[in-house]
């Protein structure tokens, strides 16, 4: 992601007709697929119990030749992209150490 211009944000409506809104963190491939890493846009204003505060992650299927999110409903598969994704955001960390 490019932060010289600042964070992306993209505005999705559940299958509920609930429009939010969330900030792009990351796209990542794995195992074959693509997925989307994003934060809920107000989450600095979320308590931690919100069943809503944390990561989202969505796979990126495209459809009639348009790219769309699709919930992730295979837990162990959601737990996977996660665990991928952290580590990621692990080792970038310990790379900017090593630059310091």
């Amino acid at each position: 992601m490019n932060e010289e211009y600042g964070a992306d944000y993209i505005s999705l409506t559940d299958e509920d007709g609930n429009e939010f809104e969330l900030e792009v963190l990351d796209t990542i491939e794995f195992e074959g697929s693509t997925y989307t890493v994003f934060l809920p846009a107000d989450i600095d204003s979320m308590s931690t119990d919100d069943p809503d505060y944390g990561f989202v992650i969505l796979k990126c299927v495209e459809e009639n030749g348009e790219e769309l999110y699709g919930s992730v409903d295979d837990e162990e598969e959601l737990e996977r992209v996660y665990e991928f994704y952290m580590d990621m955001v692990e080792e970038a960390g310990d790379e900017e150490e090593e630059e310091e």
